[in-house]
């Protein structure tokens, strides 16, 4: 029975470690490198290798940036005075995608999860208290996600910011635009109807 060679199998194992790859994903991104030559592996490990070395975290938003502080930070043209509160950097460029927020962000690096043994203390909140002294900011927006975690750490950002007189919102809740409401879970149609707004 043939065996397969270890940089074979030490690719696939790698590629098979990340979110939403499987064995089987693994083994064809594995051989596809294989069967297209050097030079898409080569690209692949150069993208790689700078993946560290060319990145840094902002240190006022805790953002994925090439430089500090962010270009979204020193971008005048945003509003200093909201800031937005979300779980990882990809949340914000889902929101930015929308080209509808104009504020700043701040990056938490995950969910309060007792589960996962992570508490307040791993993650970015002294700093965001640290943000909010500064007099400037009139809002906070809760953007975590609809979940068990993303609800308790909501309401942990808003317990830490509500002392200070700033406002504290979350993203609303509801159905997703093109759905039909037959298909929509109990849940999001409670949060639908209780996140409803005049017309």
């Amino acid at each position: 029975m043939p065996t397969t060679p270890k940089p074979v199998s030490r690719l696939i194992d790698a590629f098979s470690r990340l979110p939403g790859i499987g064995p089987k994903t693994a083994s064809r991104l594995t051989y596809y490198l294989l069967r297209n030559g050097k030079e898409d592996a080569q690209t692949l490990q150069a993208a790689l290798g700078d993946l560290y070395s060319g990145i840094t975290f902002c240190s006022v938003c805790f953002n994925i940036s090439e430089s500090d502080p962010c270009a979204l930070c020193t971008d005048a043209s945003r509003d200093s005075g909201l800031i937005c509160v979300v779980e990882e950097p990809l949340d914000v460029l889902a929101i930015e995608n929308t080209g509808r927020y104009k504020g700043l962000y701040h990056v938490l690096h995950g969910h309060i999860s007792p589960m996962d043994r992570i508490g307040p203390d791993q993650l970015r909140l002294q700093e965001l208290a640290q943000r909010l002294q500064g007099g400037t900011v009139r809002e906070v927006i809760v953007a975590t996600n609809p979940t068990l975690e993303g609800d308790a750490t909501a309401l942990y950002v808003a317990r830490l910011v509500n002392p200070s007189g700033i406002l504290v919102s979350r993203l609303a809740l509801g159905l997703p635009r093109g759905g039909d409401l037959e298909y929509a879970d109990r849940v999001t149609l409670a949060e639908a109807i209780l996140g409803r707004h005049k017309m």
